[in-house]
């Protein structure tokens, strides 16, 4: 029996942020990338032990918990803290590479770098994302159709893995790197990476905004206009029924040049450039199952779709207000009340569009309350085994988890999904079953080959891959 030393650990529960399905485990905070590896090794021990085979839970990585389900959970195991990996190792001011620990968040690259002249590739509903995280999902954001998926701009990372770290890049090891592209920490835990960054001049957006008054106004306007944008998303009103369905907000725009900002931004180039993210309001309790509900949603999705201007073109918006909106809001994800929520979003191909129609049709049918419903196109996807984007149109809804058949009718969205080509977003999915997941992401049993070579024990498990049959030989 191996006598590998186990770093320092507390138990605790862990959930997604939609806060379902809590476990515990035993939390690791990696406060050196040393840590790291004394947790895959004691990870590796306890695979080793003659001991009962449900005893070996094996070891994953998470960030700040932002995955809306049990993607960095692993019940019994080891969870490493990664966010204590935040430094900044290298920067090129001059060609916007830079090289950072895996814990870092994109909060963090924001607020350094975009009043330097840097912006970040690519960023999700959310700036409190790790790099580490950003990789496991292959997170896309509004430019997909434009500039593809993170890991299209992570030039290298280091990896650990039960049979060592790895150094590797799309070229020098192209089966890893694109495995770890959207495998959910199933590879090993990226202590390192290197981005590259995209020049900006000012903290601005310049936003085009408009309403759509039906599902069909908004594809069509987002068919032919989008091409024009670097950045494009619509806000869906899943409420509205008749010819009001799917009735929208399109919000498009660019980054801002100094030149186009008003005089008094103009005149004060540190104010034009300042990235300092502000917290209007928090969620101080968790309220009572149901506040979330048709007629409050419907009220909101009134009063949103009212306040949109008709139209209005080159308005300049804060970065902040017009990538990350909720962030502004504290723990919102308590909203949804003590059973908490999940996030449902599958992507399309572009022929298949009549689904993201037929799906929003039965929620309307049910009554089904979605606070937030977000349609965006997706350009080529990039060789990620699992990862998540392809070309076509992809629909994110906010659903509570108090639904009475909410599971049948999931299971349903599934079947249509699955039948038009499409899939589920692994960083957002909590109840894919197994059988699903795998006739929905083909390259499965490639994607399984690449982490056998790296983790031929099992080691690296998570609630979110036992649940989907991706843990390998070892796991319980």
């Amino acid at each position: 029996m191996s006598t590998t030393p186990r770093p320092k650990s507390h138990r605790t529960e862990l959930t997604g942020w939609g806060l379902t399905a809590p476990t515990a485990a035993d939390v690791v905070h990696a406060v050196h990338p040393s840590i790291v590896d004394d947790a895959m090794a004691a990870a590796l021990a306890q695979a080793d032990h003659p001991g009962p085979r449900s005893a070996n839970r094996g070891i994953v990585a998470r960030g700040l918990g932002r995955s809306y389900g049990d993607a960095a959970q692993n019940a019994g195991g080891i969870v490493v803290d990664a966010t204590w990996l935040d430094g900044i190792h290298d920067i090129d001011l001059e060609t916007g590479r830079i090289t950072v620990g895996g814990g870092v968040s994109l909060q963090s690259l924001m607020e350094r770098f975009v009043p330097l002249g840097w912006f970040v590739p690519v960023t999700p509903g959310t700036r409190l994302v790790t790099v580490g995280g950003a990789i496991a999902a292959d997170i896309h954001g509004k430019n997909h159709h434009v500039d593809g998926s993170f890991c299209s701009h992570v030039t290298s990372m280091t990896l650990v893995t039960p049979t060592g770290p790895h150094v590797l890049s799309a070229h020098s090891d192209p089966d890893l790197f694109w495995a770890t592209a959207g495998g959910m920490g199933l590879t090993g835990v990226v202590t390192e990476a290197t981005l590259q960054m995209v020049p900006v001049e000012t903290s601005y957006m310049l936003v085009d905004t408009e309403r759509a008054v039906d599902l069909d106004d908004v594809m069509d306007k987002m068919l032919h206009g989008d091409d024009d944008y670097r950045y494009s998303v619509a806000w869906i009103d899943c409420q509205s029924t008749g010819s009001r369905l799917g009735r929208s907000v399109l919000t498009r725009g660019d980054h801002a040049r100094l030149e186009d900002l008003p005089a008094r931004l103009r005149s004060n180039p540190d104010k034009a450039t300042a990235f300092v993210p502000r917290q209007l309001a928090r969620v101080p309790l968790t309220p009572p199952s149901g506040l979330l509900n048709p007629l409050t949603v419907a009220a909101f999705n009134e009063m949103w779709f009212r306040k949109a201007p008709t139209r209005q073109l080159a308005k300049p918006h804060h970065m902040t207000g017009f990538f990350h909106p909720l962030d502004g809001v504290g723990d919102w994800n308590r909203l949804y009340g003590p059973k908490g929520f999940l996030q449902y979003q599958f992507v399309v191909p572009d022929a298949e569009g009549e689904t993201v129609r037929r799906i929003i049709e039965r929620l309307t049918e049910v009554k089904l309350a979605s606070f937030l419903a977000v349609l965006k196109r997706f350009g080529p996807g990039d060789p990620g085994h699992l990862s998540f984007p392809m070309p076509g149109w992809t629909l994110a809804l906010d659903l509570p988890v108090g639904y009475p058949t909410l599971d049948t009718l999931l299971d349903d969205l599934d079947a249509w999904v699955l039948e038009a080509g499409g899939k589920i977003y692994l960083a957002k999915d909590s109840r894919l079953a197994p059988e699903t997941f795998r006739a929905m992401y083909p390259r499965v049993d490639e994607f399984s080959t690449v982490k056998r070579r790296v983790d031929p024990d099992g080691v690296l498990q998570s609630d979110l891959g036992r649940r989907l049959g991706l843990c390998g030989p070892g796991a319980p």
